[in-house]
């Protein structure tokens, strides 16, 4: 096969003239454009943000009063929710000062009748912080316990006199601060809040004292709950989470980093009780409790999927498994993916309260898995003690966009959910989570895993018979394809593809090229990437290395660059395995049309073989500060790929020094419309066919009149329903959802 190239013919054939006998107007950016009337909803998070609550992205520890309140960590929420408090269902309240500069949130948490002591990080912001016993020194980070009051876990209580004087409201956390350890501060100036070694790993409390798991030094250490200092401490390999029974003796999940963990139980001397039960092969357990039965409860975050319930033999004194909680497999069980009641999936946490109720926490993967917990899914449950759901809440999105399936309607996809809408019930209540797509169990290479950039963009699209989901990222680094086998692999996204736009993150991909300029397809069906499967640039055509990601209807992948032109890949049909085939040799890259200079989109519908491109010009440079905004102007060109002709010319929003921020982030064209984004969530309609501007859609007082970042670069998608509806979803960082606005023309 050729490389089809059209660059000569592209210089010489671009008019830059009126089409279909319309003129080329420069449509200029009205100072206050017409408010839409649009409904506000939201899909994938409990709370909308219309009262001021949400569920928090990411929960990978849990401790329960007696009552039933319970208070969570993780080590990020974007919007600083890590440590929060829910009861019924409801969300309580949040910490704060776990959140941005300097101060980070944890894996570990405990509770007595008078305070809350929660593992949290501290940074310097590259040595930005610099007060003396409130930030760690220059190229230092701290790692220990943050005391708050359990009735207003807002305010910390201090145990440091001198810093408590200190009125600054950083000191006065800083007072209430215990180190545990100080290690190097990581490349990025930040706290490593997921280090596997440096972090606590596990936190219990009496009245009287304060039990911590110093994973790094191998040792458990006791404190005085009151004064904060150190009373006792023992060896223990590799302790994480702790659990204190009403004797007084203590639990502990013991070589926790690399291997499996075990159990250990321990005097309150640290001496060890040989009564602690072997756990069986595959178990990963993560957490511990113990509940008011005196029965042991471990969370097992390995393919059983369950909290496990050990019981003491009264008899021989030996504890042995006496059942479950959670149906084995949990969501992997089945149909696998599909969500429900004690189908966990990632389990982090477990607690119980003095009624009997259990509480499990999920994130999709576990603990320790570096930032990508705070992108698969969190979600909270209660159950009774004869194993009824009581309630659950879900934070289920973070840097994630939604696409409508086009294959089934009233369902939508996400980066790694499916969800279906029932647009007849009240806003924030149309969406029920219905799929989880990432099987780490069955294709544990799934890039979505090995590769830290969050779920992204999804576009899903229906190609001779088949539904293929593609997957931008954060950064838009490169393009991951999934297929589907509902038979074999229920709610399943099966690892299909991968482009390799840019050698950043790719060098964890298995056997991949020496360099970041390949396409991977998986030519066995096994979803791993195997050594043979690998295509490789080489020279066919420029690597473009950019922002811009779109395919079309008829399945061609398009990539645009800053300065190298558009590539287009064409879709080659399916393999023997069903996966869509792209090859450099069946591909062709486009010259960059003139007025531009710098091409950020480019947004091609294949049936009317109109493109639609955005990026900057000579009058309108490009500022390398707003690196993943689409630029500065938007061209439509008819008859792109056989007579190319300019329709219309449109400025887009362009105020870096407004507050909030005024640029363009995505776009997306539906029915006779197109969308764009602002990065701050403002949605701006424009007519296809004109380029003129209808109006603009802002967040309603459902969502609280707020949105978060648009985090993705293209994180816009938009579906005319049958009834002249228009659903527009856009990415939204802050809360763990993804905006859902219902629009009639």
């Amino acid at each position: 096969m050729h490389r089809f190239s059209c660059l000569s013919f592209w210089a010489s054939r671009f008019l830059v003239v009126g089409a279909l006998g319309l003129a080329a107007v420069d449509s200029a950016y009205p100072a206050s454009p017409t408010v839409l009337q649009a409904r506000t909803s939201w899909i994938g998070n409990t709370f909308g943000f219309g009262d001021g609550t949400w569920t928090q992205i990411n929960i990978t520890a849990i401790a329960v009063t007696p009552d039933g309140r319970v208070y969570t960590n993780a080590p990020w929420d974007e919007s600083g929710a890590e440590v929060s408090i829910y009861k019924d269902g409801k969300v309580l309240g949040t910490a704060g000062g776990t959140h941005g500069w300097g101060n980070y949130g944890g894996n570990a948490i405990a509770l007595n009748r008078r305070y809350a002591f929660v593992a949290v990080g501290v940074g310097n912001e590259r040595g930005n912080l610099s007060k003396a016993g409130v930030w760690p020194p220059k190229g230092k980070q701290w790692f220990g316990v943050s005391r708050r009051d359990i009735r207003d876990v807002k305010r910390s209580v201090a145990f440091q006199a001198n810093l408590a004087a200190d009125k600054d409201g950083h000191a006065q956390l800083a007072a209430a601060f215990l180190m545990i350890n100080e290690a190097p501060e990581d490349k990025r100036g930040a706290a490593k809040t997921d280090d596997v070694k440096q972090d606590v790993g596990g936190l219990a409390a009496s009245d009287a004292l304060l039990y911590v798991a110093n994973t790094a030094m191998n040792r458990i250490e006791v404190y005085d709950a009151e004064s904060m200092q150190q009373k006792s401490k023992w060896n223990a390999t590799q302790p994480g989470r702790l659990a204190l029974a009403k004797d007084g003796t203590l639990w502990a999940l013991v070589n926790t980093q690399g291997g499996r963990a075990r159990l250990a139980h321990y005097t309150p001397a640290g001496v060890v009780i040989d009564d602690a039960p072997a756990l069986a092969a595959g178990t990963d357990a993560v957490d511990l409790t113990i509940d008011v039965q005196g029965r042991l409860l471990v969370a097992d975050n390995g393919p059983r999927q369950q909290v496990v319930i050990f019981t003491r033999d009264g008899g021989a004194g030996k504890y042995r498994e006496s059942g479950a909680l959670g149906e084995r497999g949990g969501i992997f069980s089945g149909v696998a993916g599909r969500p429900g009641p004690q189908r966990f999936n990632g389990l982090t946490g477990v607690g119980a309260d003095a009624a009997g109720n259990v509480y499990v926490s999920t994130n999709g993967i576990g603990v320790r898995q570096g930032s990508t917990g705070a992108g698969l899914g969190a979600t909270l449950e209660s159950y009774a003690s004869d194993g009824r759901q009581l309630w659950q809440v879900q934070g289920l999105l973070f840097v994630d966009g939604a696409w409508m399936d086009p294959a089934r309607p009233n369902s939508v996809y996400t980066g790694n959910k499916r969800f279906e809408l029932d647009l007849s019930k009240p806003a924030g209540q149309e969406w029920k989570y219905v799929g989880f797509l990432s099987g780490r169990f069955k294709y544990p290479e799934d890039p979505s895993f090995s590769v830290d950039d969050w779920p992204g963009q999804p576009i899903a699209r229906k190609v001779g018979g088949r539904t293929f989901l593609y997957l931008t990222d954060m950064y838009s680094d490169h393009l991951k394809i999934y297929r589907f086998d509902a038979k074999r692999d229920g709610e399943l996204a099966i690892p299909s593809g991968y482009f390799a736009g840019r050698e950043r993150g790719a060098e964890n991909i298995p056997n991949h090229p020496p360099h970041g300029d390949w396409i991977w397809r998986d030519t066995n069906g096994n979803g791993r990437f195997e050594a043979n499967e690998f295509d490789v640039n080489n020279g066919l055509l420029p690597n473009p290395g950019g922002w811009g990601w779109w395919v079309d209807t008829k399945g061609d992948i398009w990539h645009t660059s800053d300065t190298r032109g558009i590539n287009r890949f064409r879709y080659g049909g399916v393999d023997r395995v069903g996966n869509p085939v792209y090859a450099y040799d069946n591909a062709q890259n486009y010259a960059m049309p003139a007025p531009f200079n710098v091409v950020k989109r480019a947004v091609y519908e294949a049936d009317t073989d109109t493109m639609y491109l955005t990026g900057y010009t000579a009058d309108e440079p490009f500022d390398r500060g707003y690196w993943k905004e689409v630029g500065r102007r938007l061209i439509r060109y008819d008859h792109w790929s056989k007579d190319p002709v300019q329709r219309y010319s449109v400025e887009l929003p362009w105020d870096t020094k407004s507050k909030p921020l005024a640029t363009t982030i995505g776009l997306t064209v539906e029915g006779k419309y197109l969308f764009t984004v602002e990065p701050v969530g403002t949605v701006h309609v424009y007519e296809k066919d004109t380029g003129r501007e209808v109006g603009v859609i802002k967040p309603g007082p459902e969502v609280g009149g707020a949105s978060g970042w648009v985090d993705v670069p293209n994180g816009i998608s938009a579906s005319r329903q049958a009834d002249g509806e228009y659903l527009v979803f856009v990415e939204e960082d802050a809360r763990g959802k993804v905006m859902m606005y219902r629009w009639h023309e």
